[in-house]
């Protein structure tokens, strides 16, 4: 059976296929398809994509990848060992409350998203397996949202149907985890996932965002770029998470206007007080990082594109103040710090040297690090060794986004 795909490795390839005939039985007499999805890191832009802001991502060289089939049923069947087999009816497409953080609500999204394109649902089996670290910031659920859409995509497609550009299933994906999964979010992460390799996104246009992209290697500019699980997940700070758009959106609507991109920041300055008096101080400095954050992420992409490290080290440190001062995302006080710690944990291993700063949502999940080359094996070993094997990992950029294609 030869696989029509780029970039996906043999190995990883047949343990998924082995892994769905042990489920659903031999693929030999069956249609199938390969889909793969890859993780996201966020270069640049913490926190700027629900404002109608500038981010700069890329996607990963850690993927999520899967086998389907039809079954000839009106149920999608999943297995994949990182949860318990699940189904999913497709009778209805009506978000459920009960699916919300789950599997099953992913699919029942994506299945709804799909069928709006004017494609016909039908059940499948599908096996997938991931090397995304869960909980880590890497857009894991992102990367499954675009897994599935890109599945339904293929496995109902019929002709007059126009295909699915990244943008549109990048909004899918978005709106699946909003409605279905039960997680605000912007729309960064799946549409990074959706693009493949390192791309700037703007946001201002939140029906149409635009893009451009980059081909940069910033092991060949003489850092690695470096991803520290802190050892705890989103989820106990999911309510903390939800609080940044909340009020960064609070003082846009005590201007007249609903995200910070749409107002003047004149207008801002003009009402500090009234803003501090009605909202208090922290939705203040949570609306400061935007602006201060924004301009940061168009002046390293400016960094990149002369490729110029150093300066985008330098504003990459100050994108890391900024997160912890102003829109104070790495820790929410207390004996609790696990992202606060490995900044520490970090920065002593460094001592000036490269970059760090908080990564994606924050308070959890993982820190980003720019590790001098030349200190890699080093900074990585003394970093698993305070927080486990495995906690450190060097990443590089894929160039590829969500995509499946026939076996």
């Amino acid at each position: 059976m030869a696989q029509e795909i780029t970039g996906v490795d043999r190995g990883r390839l047949d343990g998924v296929r082995a892994l769905f005939e042990e489920h659903f039985g031999p693929l030999a007499d069956r249609r199938a398809l390969v889909a793969v999805a890859p993780g996201r890191s966020e270069i640049a832009g913490n926190h700027t994509d629900h404002e109608g802001g500038h981010v700069i991502a890329g996607a990963l060289d850690v993927s999520v990848v899967a086998v389907a089939s039809p079954n000839g049923t009106n149920v999608v069947r999943v297995i994949d060992p990182a949860f318990p087999p699940f189904e999913v009816t497709l009778d209805s497409l009506d978000a459920r409350e009960e699916e919300h953080v789950t599997s099953a609500g992913i699919v029942r999204g994506m299945a709804a998203a799909i069928a709006a394109t004017g494609r016909e649902p039908a059940g499948f089996d599908l096996a997938s397996t991931s090397n995304i670290p869960a909980g880590g910031g890497l857009s894991s659920s992102a990367a499954v949202e675009a897994l599935y859409g890109r599945v339904m995509e293929l496995l109902w497609d019929k002709p007059g149907v126009e295909a699915v550009t990244p943008v549109e299933l990048a909004k899918m994906g978005q709106r699946t985890e909003n409605v279905y999964f039960g997680k605000p979010c912007g729309l960064m992460d799946q549409l990074s996932v959706c693009l493949g390799g390192l791309a700037l996104m703007s946001f201002e246009d939140s029906a149409e965002p635009t893009s451009a992209k980059l081909a940069f290697d910033f092991d060949a500019a003489g850092y690695g770029l470096v991803l520290v699980d802190v050892g705890c997940d989103h989820a106990p700070f999911t309510a903390d998470y939800a609080a940044v758009p909340v009020e960064m959106q609070a003082v846009a609507r005590e201007l007249g206007h609903e995200r910070l991109c749409e107002v003047p920041k004149a207008d801002f300055d003009a009402h500090i007080p009234e803003i501090r008096e009605k909202l208090g101080d922290r939705a203040l400095v949570r609306a400061i990082h935007y602006w201060y954050e924004n301009d940061l992420v168009d002046r390293r992409w400016d960094a990149l594109n002369a490729h110029d490290i150093d300066a985008f080290l330098r504003l990459t440190r100050e994108s890391g103040a900024s997160s912890g001062m102003f829109l104070q995302n790495v820790s929410t006080g207390g004996d609790f710090q696990p992202a606060m710690a490995a900044l520490g944990m970090a920065e002593h291993i460094l001592d000036g040297r490269g970059a760090i700063r908080i990564h994606g949502g924050g308070f959890g999940g993982s820190i980003q690090c720019f590790v001098p080359t030349d200190a890699l094996d080093g900074f990585i070993s003394q970093m698993d060794a305070w927080l486990g094997q495995g906690s450190c990992r060097h990443y590089h950029i894929a160039e590829e986004g969500a995509r499946a294609a026939w076996l």
